[in-house]
């Protein structure tokens, strides 16, 4: 069973307190099919320009991603994005965006993927991820990543790609935004009325949180004493969180907070290096150990409750 992502695949240009690095593989396709790739056979379905050398479709070919479904556009350049960060990594400074090849991306999933069970619409032009999502027979599992800008200018047409998603990715200012409720509890709920039963909110330094019908779970961030690069972390938390649930084909609850803990383990990894540079050269023991990190750290071993009633005044 496969994973097909539809996004974005591009060149960053990155300055950070830690240095500059400029032209580095980066978009959503590509941060999210990087963290996936560790679980689940991978598929991306994206659009280059004619300046993508062979070399760097090798180098993601040879991460064993599969890029049948990536187009080179002649006369383009890939997508380009140049932006800072200052000491403050969680939030970015967009110096300058090269989206023209975007406006000529008709998605196109090649006919061998048309039965995927997993599909994964990373940051995109809803219209797009429409597209793409009509080509896919029967997916078992959708899940769906999106931004201000679509929830700004496309909300209507959004609004059907949300209708036909299993789980909705966003950060706690898009959600809000899209629901127009403060509230996180609230926003979710609000979601879940518009399709998705399962709702995961990117929420930085802070961690994620996975909210169902019934109940939220939350897992924290990995403490980390230096953060490179934060560019794509949502899109490794998502890519790594759908890449483990096509691995174990499991449904239950219980399974989605298991994923929602890998893909935090995903997010923590991309952050420690520029790029991709870091899930490149990452181990599934080095997964696995993290992933014991997050359980130890995040487990409370006591009875419960925890206090002596008999000190208390109140019933």
């Amino acid at each position: 069973m496969g994973l097909t992502i539809v996004g974005t695949v591009a060149f960053d240009n990155l300055t950070t307190p830690f240095g500059s690095k400029m032209g580095i593989l980066g978009g959503s396709a590509t941060h999210a099919a990087m963290a996936a790739r560790f679980f689940c056979p991978v598929s991306l379905v994206s659009v280059v320009g004619d300046d993508f050398s062979p070399e760097i479709m090798q180098d993601i070919q040879n991460a064993g991603i599969r890029t049948a479904g990536v187009q080179v556009k002649k006369g383009f350049k890939t997508f380009s994005w140049t932006g800072a960060y200052e000491y403050d990594m969680s939030q970015a400074r967009t110096i300058k965006t090269e989206l023209d090849i975007l406006n000529v991306f008709e998605p196109q999933i090649p006919v061998d993927q048309s039965d995927q069970d997993f599909v994964f619409l990373a940051n995109l032009d809803p219209e797009l991820q429409l597209k793409a999502l009509a080509q896919i027979k029967v997916p078992r599992f959708v899940a769906l990543d999106s931004m201000n800008l679509w929830i700004q200018s496309k909300k209507e047409v959004l609004l059907k790609v949300i209708a036909k998603a299993n789980l909705l990715v966003l950060n706690e200012a898009e959600i809000r935004q899209l629901t127009q409720e403060t509230n996180l509890l609230k926003a979710a709920r609000r979601v879940h009325d518009l399709g998705p039963t399962w709702v995961l909110i990117k929420r930085g330094e802070h961690g994620a949180t996975l909210y169902s019908k019934q109940s939220f779970f939350s897992v924290p961030a990995y403490p980390l004493e230096e953060v490179f690069d934060p560019t794509g972390a949502g899109d490794a938390l998502a890519g790594g969180f759908i890449g483990y649930l096509a691995n174990t084909q499991e449904f239950s609850e219980i399974n989605l907070r298991r994923a929602t803990v890998v893909g935090s383990c995903m997010a923590s990894f991309i952050v420690e290096a520029f790029g991709c540079e870091r899930l490149q050269g990452l181990t599934i023991d080095e997964i696995e150990d993290r992933f014991q990190e997050f359980i130890s750290f995040a487990r409370v071993d006591m009875p419960v409750p925890v206090w002596d009633r008999r000190m208390v005044s109140v019933s």
